[in-house]
């Protein structure tokens, strides 16, 4: 982004995603943006929304995930998060927008933001994020990949907060991968197994 905005005197990431994870990113041109918009994604004021398409018919209707979530080394060196006791409170929001036997798509929103939060919480739930390499359903994903899916089926699409030095609403979208949205047209139509 620096290379291609060589005008810009500062970018900084204010929001980040995980690697796999499509979706919004928020970049700070002023010192004073970051800074404020860090203290606004603590306080838990920039509205985060993401869609997943996770393993299974979720039941239950709408609920609170509210598992404390602890990071980790594992032996290999790889960053990992698990659910434990001890961990840092982390909460996410879930709510079913689309499901069928197999499958849901969910609205997720996080009131935390942790590292792996939305898939660990899943994962824990026992509908794990379609895709996920790290904390997924291994032989599911396989399954998928020779289907076509070959990516993890977590995006950000919306952010809402105000301008961190006007004060303006803004609301932010983010519109499906089209893997991701041929995927979800799927759910509850077809049997993706035969």
């Amino acid at each position: 982004m620096r290379a291609s905005r060589p005008q810009a005197k500062y970018l900084e990431l204010a929001h980040r995603l995980d690697r796999d994870t499509s979706g919004l990113l928020v970049v700070a041109q002023k010192r004073g943006a970051l800074v404020e918009l860090h203290r606004m994604l603590r306080d838990g004021e920039v509205e985060k929304v993401y869609l997943a398409v996770v393993r299974g018919a979720w039941e239950g209707g709408p609920r609170e995930l509210r598992e404390s979530l602890h990071k980790y080394v594992d032996a290999r060196g790889e960053r990992r998060v698990a659910v434990r006791e001890d961990g840092v409170k982390a909460v996410t929001r879930v709510r079913v927008l689309k499901k069928s036997a197999d499958f849901s798509l969910l609205e997720v929103r996080l009131l935390t933001g942790r590292t792996h939060q939305i898939r660990v919480h899943l994962a824990h739930a026992g509908h794990p994020v379609l895709g996920d390499g790290k904390y997924g359903d291994f032989e599911l994903n396989r399954r998928l990949e020779k289907q076509g899916v070959r990516r993890l089926l977590l995006h950000a699409s919306r952010l809402a907060f105000h301008h961190p030095l006007t004060k303006e609403r803004l609301e932010l979208h983010s519109p499906l991968p089209a893997e991701m949205q041929k995927f979800i047209e799927k759910i509850g139509t077809v049997p993706v197994f035969p």
